[in-house]
């Protein structure tokens, strides 16, 4: 059984987490936003206090808010980071954010391991299915884990929308084609763990979510 624990972090409340299988002592860190040092000791804290040990970080996709711990965690552990290359060049454009917005410029000097759709990366005792769903940004990615119906959806889509298409490098039609094509047909039982705000499941966003009309609407589901 697969184990999460989210932390909302960052001036964005992202939700950085870490995944496991019970009864393990390795883990798997998704989306490690951790902005401050506080942050990154609260997730030290947590792995100690729980005997895990990182395997790997996967990235849905590479804007500011998901990435500010991934240089450190990744020299801390000596762990793989795998990411999408059709991201790479959000490595400076987060640069050129951060020093707009006046916060703290972002280590992007990490090492990554370029992820495929259809790819399964297995890690920590824990398959992962990368799902490539370009929109939010190039590379976005989600990560279903195999035999758990559990999918981690990053920016792509949320509780009652999807994610924001007005930032350089985003796409609107992309977006939408990748969650009509690739997500929404999805088991019904499958749980979102998106990348900000709460959990939703794939049934309730393929009848609720207004974004999605007029695929949500009571005849197309019939």
């Amino acid at each position: 059984m697969v184990k999460i624990k989210q932390f909302e972090v960052n001036f964005l409340r992202e939700n950085a987490v870490i995944c496991w299988e019970e009864g393990s002592a390795s883990c798997v860190l998704i989306d490690p936003g951790f902005y401050s040092d506080g942050d990154l000791q609260m997730c030290r804290d947590f792995l100690d206090g729980n005997g895990l040990h990182p395997e790997a970080i996967l990235l849905t996709h590479c804007h500011i808010d998901h990435i500010y711990g991934v240089a450190a965690l990744q020299r801390e552990y000596g762990i793989p980071v795998h990411m999408h290359p059709a991201d790479d060049p959000l490595r400076d454009y987060n640069r050129e954010i951060a020093e707009k917005l006046g916060l703290k410029i972002p280590d992007t000097d990490f090492r990554y391991e370029p992820m495929r759709d259809g790819q399964v990366i297995g890690t920590a005792g824990l398959r992962f299915e990368v799902i490539h769903t370009p929109g939010h940004s190039p590379g976005s990615c989600c990560f279903l884990v195999q035999g758990e119906k559990v999918l981690f959806s990053g920016d792509t889509l949320f509780a009652g929308t999807i994610g924001r298409t007005d930032l350089l490098y985003s796409d609107y039609d992309q977006e939408i084609v990748s969650i009509m094509e690739k997500l929404i047909w999805l088991d019904p039982d499958t749980d979102i763990i998106p990348g900000h705000g709460w959990t939703s499941t794939i049934g309730k966003e393929r009848t609720g979510n207004p974004f999605l009309e007029p695929f949500n609407e009571k005849e197309e589901l019939e």
